[in-house]
């Protein structure tokens, strides 16, 4: 039960960081005001939650290569702990960091103080060999990687296209363009939902199974239920300064970048939980959103914010890796 309350008081601060992100451009752009935006992504996060699926999860459960014996609910614990204290940390700051970052970064930590090394699934050794498989760590990481350029890529292109075909539209547009990111927020939303819980399932599955020998039996239904709930109250909470620095201090957000962000970010976040793949919400945003503002004018991107973002980033796996560790030495 504790692990599980840690599992869930994750959800909470991953919601703080990923919802935030679903709705920045949906206010910035004036599409619609701070109460509809979160109201819009936590009813639809929820609903992404019920129905996402379980290769996220699968992936998330086959990294801690420990056996199913109460030794695993201590490195649960202090992996949770781990990624919790960091969350908080570049909430507070303001800082767009990953969760999925963060929780991968306390399970690899936890694992490694508990077991050693030899007991994380890195999965390099699987991707050069004769069969190219592409698991555990490596395929995370891949995945963290190639989802923000694939989210500036797509929001690219989606501007450029777009800034030719408006190119003679009148201002009377933007309320049409407006009423349609309702529906694209939505879908991100959704996608954010679907992805994000679908890693708490997997840990909290992790957790039952190490407990009990009902693993075949473990109802994946309700564990949805319940983290889609702790994920919609923490959407309603809102993570203002994340949604500030990503609204506002990237690139000036008006109605067609707001459309042409989310529409990317959903899409490539959609296409991750498809493949299995546990990507960052956050990071898939941030990359659309420096994208769009490079189709539209490359040198009124505030880069600089891209930097101490990108910076957050690269410190969040060693960082929460290292929390982790210490919580585990100092409980166990």
């Amino acid at each position: 039960m504790v692990v599980i309350l840690a599992a869930l008081l994750f959800v909470l601060t991953n919601a703080l960081h990923d919802a935030s992100s679903v709705v920045a451009t949906f206010i910035s752009s004036g599409a619609g005001n701070p109460v509809q935006a979160v109201s819009l992504a936590a009813i639809f996060s929820f609903i992404g939650a019920l129905a996402g699926g379980n290769a996220v999860a699968d992936t998330i459960s086959s990294i801690a290569a420990v056996p199913a014996d109460p030794l695993l609910l201590n490195v649960l614990l202090a992996a949770m702990g781990g990624a919790v204290i960091w969350n908080l940390v570049t909430w507070y700051s303001g800082l767009p960091s990953s969760s999925t970052h963060a929780l991968i970064g306390g399970l690899v930590g936890a694992v490694w103080m508990a077991r050693g090394s030899e007991y994380v699934l890195w999965g390099f050794s699987e991707l050069i060999a004769p069969d190219h498989q592409l698991v555990g760590i490596s395929k995370v990481l891949l995945f963290l990687l190639i989802s923000p350029l694939l989210g500036f890529a797509a929001a690219f292109v989606l501007q450029t296209i777009t800034n030719i075909l408006l190119r003679n539209a009148k201002a009377a547009i933007n309320k049409w363009i407006e009423r349609l990111q309702w529906l694209i927020t939505a879908l991100l939303a959704f996608s954010n939902g679907a992805n994000d819980t679908q890693k708490i399932v997997g840990i909290i599955t992790l957790a039952v199974a190490s407990v009990s020998n009902l693993s075949g039996q473990i109802p994946l239904l309700g564990i949805k239920g319940i983290v889609g709930a702790v994920t919609f109250a923490g959407t309603l909470l809102g993570g203002w300064p994340v949604i500030k620095t990503i609204g506002r201090e990237i690139y000036t957000i008006r109605p067609i970048h707001g459309l042409n962000s989310q529409l990317s970010s959903g899409a490539s976040v959609l296409l991750s939980t498809f493949l299995g793949a546990p990507v960052s919400t956050t990071h898939v945003v941030v990359g659309s959103v420096a994208g769009v503002g490079a189709a539209d004018e490359f040198r009124m991107v505030n880069w600089n914010i891209g930097r101490e973002i990108i910076t957050a980033w690269c410190i969040t796996i060693p960082a929460a890796a290292l929390a982790a560790a210490i919580i585990y030495y100092l409980l166990w």
